[in-house]
């Protein structure tokens, strides 16, 4: 296995050395709405600028003619996923010693499921402080064929830290029925609007995948959405139970919004819960937690319910836990039966080998691996927001070709856009995004990380 994986890294080095080089034969860049950059203090690189008016776009490589193929390329002093067109040389250019790759076109790897990111509460403020137009062309520059086209949207289920507040769907304590759940304003203003208008757009099925950061209040043992603290009980008991209610809930009522969800996380980074004093919604699960809480609660009421199709997600927290967690919970063939794949985040990646994805696959194969939460910006002592840098843009990258040829199915970026501090989050833990709005001028920035993820988004 690891033999295949390395071969396959190589071949990706290759293709992008070439690309590199310019060793190719003649070239035909083809019209397009070319970026309009903007340099700010500070960084390495430079923004894309777009308005009401203007924003660039990529272009389609079809159609092709006999004998041609098609480069997109981004630097960090010039192009931004520009396309050229190249005649395939019948002789070789190489000179002195060479490498010689052979592939074998019979090997099969991973299917990949997409890439993404979040249509958080905050991501939704943003895009609606700027004028429609505006918003439009953002929203294309994700999902429309002249963009990147995501094929991925992960939905918070009721708050998380890039909220305006803490709040849940239910809030009425012993409601174990869930007769008071009630989407919150949020949803119906900056979530499913944009969602909509997001699927409308594109030519791709997008698919959604819900996320909670926490339980109502009333359900944990600390009596908070935030600052960690356990559900009540154990998993036959009623607040696991109600808990697994609250989620198939909310399910229930984005479907009466016609939108249905691909997937499910069943927690957030839940290793979060251990602080005590932790700053924003999160909740403790250990992984026999989350085995019991699947098999026990929630996965039987999701197959009841007709919920059997929804795909969920074990984890949805650092790398450093696997392959343990999958051990635990897929090793259990009652919860394994429930569950369809494993959620990653890429934060504490430097903390664990990545032969970890490669050991997890090799025990669980028919168990996707998908990172579901990506940003740059999060550590206390780094610069929330830097426009135009292109080092963050470089971290995705290389930590996509790294992932993809580790088995990995799918990436997704954390917040689609935010303000030029990183928010707005009420807890203050600002970060980095692929787009920044500057609503002021009723413009927003494509960063460099926006283009890195488009190389692998755009026509996967």
């Amino acid at each position: 296995m690891k033999s295949y994986a390395i071969l396959r890294e190589q071949v990706i080095l290759l293709i992008c050395i070439l690309i590199i080089n310019g060793s190719l034969m003649q070239s035909v860049t083809s019209a397009r709405n070319e970026c309009k950059p903007q340099d700010f203090p500070g960084t390495n690189s430079f923004v894309c600028v777009c308005s009401a008016g203007y924003c660039d776009t990529v272009e389609d490589y079809e159609p092709l003619g006999s004998g041609t193929f098609a480069v997109y390329t981004s630097t960090q002093t010039g192009d931004r996923l520009t396309k050229r067109v190249y005649d395939i040389s019948k002789k070789s250019n190489a000179t002195g010693d060479s490498v010689t790759y052979t592939l074998n076109s019979t090997a099969r790897y991973q299917t990949m499921n997409g890439f993404g990111g979040a249509f958080t509460d905050s991501a939704g403020f943003n895009i609606l402080n700027l004028t429609t137009p505006t918003q439009d062309n953002l929203l294309k520059s994700y999902f429309h064929p002249s963009g990147i086209e995501y094929t991925f949207g992960r939905v918070p289920i009721a708050s998380c830290d890039f909220s305006l507040r803490v709040y849940s769907y239910d809030d009425k304590d012993r409601d174990f029925s869930m007769k008071h759940f009630n989407l919150a304003d949020e949803d119906f203003k900056y979530k499913i609007p944009l969602i909509k208008r997001a699927k409308a757009m594109s030519n791709r099925t997008i698919n959604l995948i819900a996320s909670p950061w926490s339980a109502p209040a009333w359900m944990k043992d600390n009596g908070k959405m935030t600052g960690g603290g356990n559900l009540k009980g154990n998993a036959t008991g009623k607040y696991y139970q109600a808990y697994a209610r609250y989620l198939s809930t909310f399910l229930d009522e984005y479907g009466k919004q016609n939108l249905s969800f691909w997937g499910m996380t069943m927690l957030n980074e839940p290793s979060a819960g251990l602080a005590p004093n932790y700053s924003f919604q999160s909740m403790y699960f250990s992984s026999s937690n989350e085995k019991d809480f699947v098999k026990l609660a929630l996965g039987p009421l999701l197959h009841q319910n007709g919920y059997e199709n929804v795909k969920l997600i074990m984890l949805d927290d650092q790398r450093l836990f696997l392959p343990l967690w999958a051990q635990d919970i897929l090793g259990d063939k009652e919860a394994a039966k429930y569950v369809s794949g494993i959620g990653i985040h890429w934060y504490r990646d430097v903390l664990s080998p990545i032969v970890k994805l490669d050991e997890t696959h090799e025990q669980f194969p028919n168990h996707f691996l998908l990172y579901t939460e990506s940003s740059n910006g999060y550590e206390p002592w780094d610069v929330a927001v830097m426009l135009g840098d292109w080092d963050r843009g470089e971290s995705y990258s290389a930590d996509i070709l790294w992932d993809v040829n580790h088995w990995v199915t799918g990436w997704i970026d954390w917040n689609l856009a935010l303000d030029k501090t990183g928010g707005p989050n009420w807890a203050k833990n600002n970060v980095d995004s692929s787009i920044i709005v500057d609503a002021k001028y009723d413009v927003f920035y494509k960063q460099p990380m926006y283009y890195h993820i488009g190389h692998f988004s755009m026509k996967h």
